[in-house]
This record gives C-alpha cells, structure tokens and sequence, in this order.
C-alpha cells in the first residue's frame, strides 16, 4: 500500500509539473506572439504564404473546419462519455466531459478578454483583434485527449495518433484558411494540455484503493515515438523561423516566394509538433491515472 501511494505521489508531481510547465509555455507565446513585433511579423508571414497552393487545398480544408460545430461538439463528448460509462467508470466519463468543456470554455474567454496591440504589422486583420487561443483547434485537441483517456489499452495507441494527427490538421487547416494565426493553434493546444493535466490530477485523486498499475498498459514505445515526432517537428519549425527573421525588417506582402513558403511551412511544423507532444505527454501517463481493478 505504501508503495502504491509513494507511485501515485509522484505521479501527482508529475502531473502539477507538466500543468504548470504548459501554462507558463502559453504565456511565453502569447507574450511574443502578440506583444511583441517579432511575434506578429512571424504569424503575419506565415499566414500570408498560406496562399501558395492554397487553390488545391481549399475544399478539404474548408470540409474539415466546416465539420467542427457546437452539435458535433457535443455529439463527440456524448460518444467519449458513452465509451467510458460502458468501461464502468463513471469519474472517467464526468472527468472526460469536464476536460473537453473546461478546454472550450476557457479558450473563448481568453480569445474575448485578451488583447492584441496593433503595431501596424498586419492591417488587414487589425479590426479583428485578438484570436489567441484557436477555438477551433481546441475543440479538435481537447477531443482527442478526451478519447486517449477513456480508450481501452487495446486500442488507446491507435486513438493516440489519429486523435493527434486530426488535431493538427484541424490546426493547420486554420492557418491555411486564414482563419488563425500559427500562435493560435499553439496556444490552444497548450491549453488543451494544461486542462488534461488538471483532469489527471482529479481521476488520480478519485481512484480506488483496488487499482492496479500493469505495465503491460504502458505505451511506452508509442509515446517515445509521438513525442520524437513533436520535438523534430518543433526543431524545424525553430530552425525555419530562426533563417526567417533575417527579413524581419521586410513587410509580409513584399516577401519572395521561398521566405514565404518557409514562414507558412515551418509553422506548420511547429503546430504539428505541438499537438504530438502534447498528446505523447498523455500517452506516457495515463496508464497511471486509469489502470485496471482488481478483480
């Protein structure tokens, strides 16, 4: 018994480290994405190379954002709270629901109550303010993390990376609408992270004295390999970005074709390698927040 509450202690550290550490990495972004020069040109580049062979990915685009609406919000958290009822457990499906709400309402607050100064960068969309975080990608992210948790171990792997890899294209598919700046997407998926922290801590909290740990249900392989994707991903969008801002001084609209396609692809990059880490973070956990019972 001592053993078991020592495991769980520090998977509760573990939890509120993780938590923590993707709040403060929100803040950093929203800092540098919207407060500072830099930031803005940065997604103001990016979301003007979103033009470069955008006649050939309109209609998919458009169909995977047009399929994200408040009914089929709610029909994906009925079918993830069903999934877990008829598992048995009952705090998983509440904590589901709760994790997916939590994500979608926090992330409009904050689009609504923060604000985004015009330094003249992107007059285009100055009229629109804020748009940080992406409400759109939160709904896709919150989802898939929702679905990781509640998935039996047998096929949690397989709904690990469709999950993430749906909600990066829903994240991608934003920016190359554009209908979100890259940091929206970003933000949004750590947000989404944050939330999933906070739903560990509450099933960890919930869990019954009969719980039992199985390494079997570990995933370990399959988490390393999602989080290699995301942290590859996030160096080339770093590096990308990095060789970008050596034209910071040039406006967006006057930009050649190849700093362009740089800033919109190494963008990308960086929200798909995100939404892999994020979900490679839940992956390596959750066999630890909803284990097997005894008997």
């Amino acid at each position: 018994m001592r053993v078991r509450e020592t495991a769980r202690g520090w998977t509760a550290v573990w939890l509120v480290l993780l938590a923590l550490v993707q709040a403060t990495a929100l803040l950093l972004v929203w800092r540098f994405a919207v407060h500072t020069r830099t930031g803005q040109w940065l997604d103001t580049v990016a979301l003007t190379g979103n033009r470069i062979g955008q006649d050939r990915i309109d209609g998919p685009v458009d169909s995977l954002l047009n399929a994200m609406s408040v009914v089929s919000l709610l029909v994906a958290t009925a079918v993830i709270g069903f999934i877990a009822l008829i598992r048995g457990r009952k705090t998983l499906a509440v904590t589901a629901t709760l994790l997916i709400a939590g994500a979608n309402v926090s992330t409009q607050l904050l689009k609504h109550y923060l604000v985004r100064p015009d330094f003249g960068i992107d007059p285009e969309r100055a009229v629109a303010g804020n748009s940080l975080p992406s409400g759109h990608t939160a709904v896709a992210a919150s989802v898939a993390i929702a679905l990781i948790l509640v998935l039996p171990p047998k096929v949690r792997v397989l709904g690990a990376f469709l999950g993430a890899g749906y909600a990066a294209a829903a994240g991608v598919a934003t920016l190359s609408a554009g209908w979100h700046r890259p940091s929206d997407a970003v933000a949004a998926f750590l947000l989404v992270g944050g939330w999933a922290a906070v739903g560990g801590l509450v099933l960890l909290f919930f869990q019954r004295d009969r719980a039992e740990i199985s390494p079997a249900d570990a995933h370990r392989l399959a988490a390393a390999l999602l989080g290699l994707v995301g942290v590859l991903a996030l160096a080339a969008c770093g590096l990308a970005l990095a060789w970008l801002t050596a034209y910071s001084g040039t406006p967006a609209a006057e930009l050649g074709r190849r700093p362009l396609f740089i800033g919109y692809a190494g963008s990308a990059a960086g929200i798909a390698g995100t939404m892999a880490l994020v979900a490679a973070l839940v992956l390596a956990v959750v066999h630890r927040l909803v284990p097997r019972y005894k008997g």
